[in-house]
């Protein structure tokens, strides 16, 4: 992120020499602290949007209902975002008018936790009116001023509080926490596709089991899909760095898929693989046969057999040999039969039907199980000595 880096100070010296305040803001400057990778360098700014495009050629209006404009003269793409303060959230999830201010001070009181309300200056000077810096050496999550109010102008902030407590291992203050339990119910105001979001990020955190006790200290799992606590040592052992997992796993611990893909408005790929992964998973407690190692990816594979696992159980063979087995079946895909649906009809003499689909399926099996060479005349030979369901 060096290049970020360098170009946002480039940023916030020509809004400087403009005679505009310019800082780091929000969680690039946590993370900076923390030593964690930064992904997202924004730059907050006493000039208002029309003034930040002025002092730069080449400017996006990306959000600049919301004071945020994309500057591009240096070299890299930068977020510059005027301070601003938020009127009354009525419906617990937007505020209903932004208003533009002057003030880093007013900026900042306005965030959600104090961790997330530092600045810095292109000196790398901070700037932390919350003690920012001391709940991050202390590792725990306090909201800015009144948690209450905090919660009450955006209710998504609740499980904002959670996530950053997967990944971050923090835990949250205990004022911070009553207040999210006062206001738990409000969750149910926010779009499930923003609290699909913030899961997606537990899931893939450090800390997946500090998250969901976290969700269920702060009564957040009584209004949400998947019956959370009643699964809660479930989670004890669950790791991953793909987000879909994590849907299939709750899916999986709840024993309703279709709850979970509803609840959360997944996509239809993201319910694909969910059910999968519990196919699979039920194929697994019988043994897999090749016809399986087949027909589900890799992932699928892995995945179900890294359930068995999270419950605290044992399989008799290792993980690694999955990815063995099905790298040396005999074919990986259809395609690669020796014998498509044009040879099978012609074979017997053009009729077509329903038949097609189920002798292409046992000839796949057949080769797949060794029984049949993968070759054009003794898939021949099969069909028509052998195959009788016609």
């Amino acid at each position: 992120m060096k290049q970020q880096w360098n170009a946002a100070k480039q940023v916030i010296r020509q809004l400087e020499q403009a005679g505009f305040e310019a800082v780091f803001v929000g969680g690039a400057v946590r993370d900076l602290l923390l030593a964690r990778p930064v992904h997202d360098i924004d730059v907050a700014t006493s000039a208002m949007p029309e003034e930040v495009k002025t002092i730069f050629a080449k400017t996006v209006d990306i959000g600049i209902e919301h004071g945020t404009v994309l500057v591009l003269d240096a070299g890299e793409p930068v977020e510059v975002t005027t301070y601003r303060t938020e009127g009354e959230y009525a419906d617990h999830r937007r505020p209903d008018d932004v208003i533009f201010v002057r003030s880093l001070a007013e900026d900042l009181k306005r965030r959600d936790f104090t961790m997330n309300a530092i600045a810095m200056d292109a000196n790398e000077q901070l700037i932390d009116l919350y003690n920012g810096q001391q709940d991050i050496t202390k590792k725990i999550i306090r909201a800015v001023g009144n948690p209450l109010e905090r919660f009450a102008e955006d209710a998504l902030r609740m499980l904002r509080a959670v996530r950053f407590s997967a990944q971050l291992g923090f835990t949250i203050e205990q004022v911070t926490l009553e207040a999210i339990k006062e206001h738990a119910q409000e969750i149910t105001f926010v779009a499930r596709e923003r609290i699909a979001a913030e899961f997606e990020k537990i899931w893939v955190s450090g800390s997946v089991k500090n998250g969901i006790d976290a969700l269920v200290a702060t009564n957040l799992a009584d209004y949400l899909p998947g019956n959370i606590t009643k699964h809660q040592e479930k989670w004890t052992s669950f790791q991953t760095k793909q987000a879909v997992v994590g849907w299939a796993y709750l899916s999986f611990v709840h024993n309703d898929w279709q709850e979970i893909v509803q609840g959360y408005r997944l996509s239809n790929k993201q319910k694909l693989f969910i059910q999968q992964v519990l196919a699979a998973y039920d194929k697994l407690q019988i043994g897999w046969q090749p016809l399986n190692y087949f027909e589900y990816d890799l992932e699928v594979l892995e995945t179900a057999y890294d359930f068995v696992w999270w419950q605290g159980n044992r399989l008799p063979f290792p993980k690694e040999q999955i990815r063995v087995t099905k790298a040396n079946l005999p074919i990986q895909t259809k395609q690669q039969l020796a014998a498509n649906g044009h040879d099978f009809i012609q074979w017997n003499e053009g009729k077509r039907g329903p038949w097609l689909k189920v002798v292409i399926d046992q000839a796949i099996e057949a080769v797949l199980s060794g029984k049949l060479q993968n070759d054009n005349q003794h898939i021949k030979d099969w069909f028509i000595n052998e195959f009788e369901e016609i």
